[in-house]
């Protein structure tokens, strides 16, 4: 099927994919009416107008309150100046500006050579992307925290390494799970720029210490290692390796030996085959592959964290894989998971509640990544032990009687020009140079099997 080519079709299609786009958003997928943000202003309001504390807030009619490092509260700080309805505009324009720059360190380059009939398309295709569409729809940052690692991804690719470092620190002082991606860092030898990443985290984390010392002891010593903040382990919408687990043993809690062992095995596959990522330059095999492994060993991985994946996208469409990238996308927009929402057990909901989870899993072993290896040809080791037959020198003609012996720039000897162009060049036929067969080699055998005319002479000057 090829694309339309003149301006008003292009606007059609566009205008008829964003109709549909809207139709599916507004009727299939559960909006998720900005709950995440809700928490994050009503922390911040309860915060600074009431004095309440950052880890002591729940959301009205929930158990749910804010489960960030406290670094991640003070940069929402501006959030105390707005109302709740500004508060959730100005975070659907960061979210819009976080995805534009994520599409383009990704796939802009190629995407520019369609003008904006294909940034149109590309931004139809992410909106039906569930993790993208719950970013949206639960107002979460995890677009903006991908944008951040993103951009030393492509500084460590455009060769400006020396400035790398701040995005990931950041991104890791806002949320902990980025900081994984300082591990890839130092997989790739990068000593400046992962000492950039853990300096900034480190510096964002006192900073908020200084501003907020109490949440900051509260969240380090009591509120991280309590789980039950972030919700249910089980729930279909936990797609890492815990989740998994979780599932299998509901309704008891999932053996913690076999979740290390799982995510042992998982970092062992990630840093075997990031370490040739980066040994080959393939900055983006790298992040897409790190992304990859953060949603697998993270505790909890809800649908909206799978944003990292969209790294891996760009790998499969640059490696020329559509076809694995489509069917990959389809799933990832169909929401299959949350067809064993109230019940996961059985074969069905074994596979079936996890898709997204397998989905993650296959790219870690399988997502190409590297420089692709030449095609060499089949030998046996008996010929690569033989060296080649060294070429025969081409035979020297005589000169033909009635003909001046001084000859343009190829006269003489094919030494010096075989030496010029490499051993075994042979002599060069110039453009001037016809055969003549007026004369015969000096050797008996022709010079190759075709049984070409070996003899020939200058073309005679003109009378």
């Amino acid at each position: 099927m090829r694309a339309p080519e003149t301006g008003c079709r292009r606007l059609l299609l566009v205008c008829v994919l964003a109709a549909a786009v809207a139709a599916f958003t507004a009727t299939v997928p559960l909006l998720r009416d900005w709950f995440d943000l809700r928490v994050y202003y009503g922390t911040v309001d309860a915060w600074t107008h009431h004095g309440g504390g950052i880890y002591d807030y729940l959301l009205p009619g929930t158990t749910y309150g804010f489960t960030y490092p406290p670094f991640a509260a003070v940069t929402m700080l501006p959030m105390a100046l707005v109302g709740e309805r500004t508060a959730i505009a100005l975070a659907l324009l960061l979210n819009l500006v976080a995805l534009a720059a994520v599409v383009w360190i990704l796939v802009g380059p190629s995407l520019r050579r369609y003008g904006w009939f294909g940034f149109a398309l590309a931004g139809c295709a992410l909106t039906l992307f569930e993790p993208v569409r719950d970013t949206f729809s639960f107002g979460q940052v995890n677009l903006l925290l991908l944008a951040l690692v993103l951009s030393d991804a492509w500084l460590l690719s455009t060769g400006r390494g020396r400035r790398a470092g701040v995005g990931i620190g950041l991104a890791a002082a806002v949320k902990l799970t980025p900081a994984i991606f300082i591990g890839l860092l130092l997989l790739g030898r990068r000593w400046r720029a992962a000492g950039v990443a853990t300096a900034v985290t480190a510096g964002a984390t006192a900073l908020a210490a200084w501003a907020a010392p109490g949440p900051s002891r509260v969240y380090w010593t009591e509120a991280l290692w309590d789980t039950g903040r972030i919700g249910r382990l089980d729930y279909v919408s936990n797609q890492s390796l815990q989740g998994v687990l979780a599932r299998l043993a509901a309704p008891g809690e999932p053996s913690r030996a076999a979740w290390a062992t799982a995510v042992l095995l998982a970092l062992s596959v990630w840093a075997w085959r990031t370490s040739r990522a980066v040994a080959d330059e393939d900055w983006t095999g790298a992040f897409a592959l790190t992304g990859l492994a953060a949603c697998l060993v993270s505790p909890i991985t809800w649908v909206h964290h799978l944003v990292w994946l969209l790294p891996s996208f760009a790998v499969l469409l640059h490696r020329h894989r559509p076809r694995v990238a489509a069917v990959l996308y389809a799933v990832l927009c169909s929401s299959v998971v949350w067809l064993w929402f109230d019940d996961a057990s059985g074969l069905d909901g074994f596979l079936g509640s996890n898709a997204y989870t397998w989905i993650a899993l296959g790219l870690l072993l399988w997502l190409p990544v590297g420089q692709p290896r030449p095609a060499r040809p089949f030998l046996s080791r008996r010929a690569k032990a033989t060296p080649p037959a060294p070429r025969p020198a081409a035979p020297m003609i005589p000169a033909v009687s009635g003909q001046p012996t001084s000859a343009p720039s190829f006269s003489g000897s094919t030494g010096d020009l075989g030496t010029a162009l490499g051993p075994g060049t042979g002599p060069v036929r110039a453009s001037r140079i016809v055969p003549t067969g007026s004369t015969c080699p000096a050797d008996a055998k022709p010079q190759s099997s075709s049984a070409r005319a070996s003899s020939y002479t200058v073309r005679p000057p003109a009378a």
